[in-house]
């Protein structure tokens, strides 16, 4: 299936990387190269890393990116220091992170990513380890309510749970459209009847629960900002508000100078901040490109630059 990728908010990281076209930078979500292909074409001396855990992706991405000063390696963005570390890079000058699940994850049924199309339940951003069936017939209701509530914000997670154990007592849930049935089944009438799919935050729960989304962002970006040197600039899109609001906090942590209580009457820790923010609040897509792009209607992007 052809790889197809429409970058979001892309002028808007180019402007916020500032691009110095003798510097190193990171991709860390390659996915079809639309932003790798970007950053490349700007870099004169400079080197560009695309980082992606889909061999589809990589593979995808090594040859939109042939010609350019570009290297893909097949990694998750939370082993960046250990990828650049191995190709012998001390320090970039801008990373970004473009999250979630791309276009083509979604678009290609197989995948298992879409409650749109009946495919086998898989959901895995690398094609490796336990799948989003795996997931689902194996957790007991408690753990899945967990998941559900915290990673989807679904207000019906125990309800949901329950309908997912007692199905699968019968027969195993192995299919996409299993697992939308069995949403729909357990939501109110009212519910169902909104604009949106009701199995739309069950199955981005799964999806984040299977790929570890947060563990690898909350990591990563550490790792990633511990590898930018001064002036570094970090893009981050993020597509839901817990990736938004984990984002955000790690920024405004990162560019608080004082960390004292709030009832100190004066600075005692001599903090100093790390980096300043360059969005206090996050860019989002204009009318032009929400027209052309449905994917960039949830997109935030906010961007760091380490001191």
């Amino acid at each position: 299936m052809e790889f197809h990728h429409i970058p979001v908010l892309l002028n808007e990281c180019l402007d916020g990387l500032a691009i110095d076209p003798a510097g190193i930078y990171l991709d860390g979500t390659a996915g079809g190269a639309g932003h790798s292909r970007e950053i490349a074409k700007r870099l004169t001396t400079g080197r560009l890393i695309a980082l992606d855990q889909d061999p589809d992706a990589v593979a995808t991405a090594t040859e939109r990116l042939k010609g350019l000063p570009a290297q893909v390696v097949r990694s998750n963005f939370r082993e960046a220091p250990r990828v650049l570390a191995e190709l012998g890079i001390t320090s970039i000058n801008g990373a970004l992170l473009d999250l979630g699940v791309s276009s083509h994850q979604l678009d290609d049924a197989a995948r298992g990513f879409s409650y749109h199309a009946n495919a086998p339940l898989d959901m895995r951003m690398s094609q490796s380890g336990p799948t989003a069936a795996d997931l689902v017939n194996t957790l007991d209701r408690e753990e899945l309510t967990r998941i559900l509530r915290d990673y989807g914000e679904e207000p019906y997670a125990w309800q949901i749970a329950g309908k997912i154990v007692a199905a699968r007592a019968d027969q195993p849930i192995t299919t996409t459209m299993q697992l939308a049935d069995l949403v729909a089944g357990a939501v109110p009438p009212a519910e169902r009847r909104k604009h949106k799919n009701p199995a739309r935050r069950t199955f981005q729960a799964i999806r984040i629960a299977v790929n570890g989304e947060l563990d690898a962002l909350n990591e990563g970006l550490d790792g990633i900002f511990d590898c930018l040197a001064p002036g570094g600039r970090l893009c981050v899109i993020t597509f839901h508000s817990l990736e938004d609001r984990l984002v955000k906090n790690k920024f405004r942590r990162w560019a608080q100078q004082c960390t004292c209580p709030p009832e100190f009457p004066v600075c005692v820790c001599g903090g100093k901040a790390k980096a300043k923010l360059i969005t206090r609040h996050p860019i989002e897509a204009n009318a032009g490109e929400l027209e052309e792009n449905r994917r960039s209607r949830s997109a935030k992007l906010r961007v760091l630059e380490k001191l």
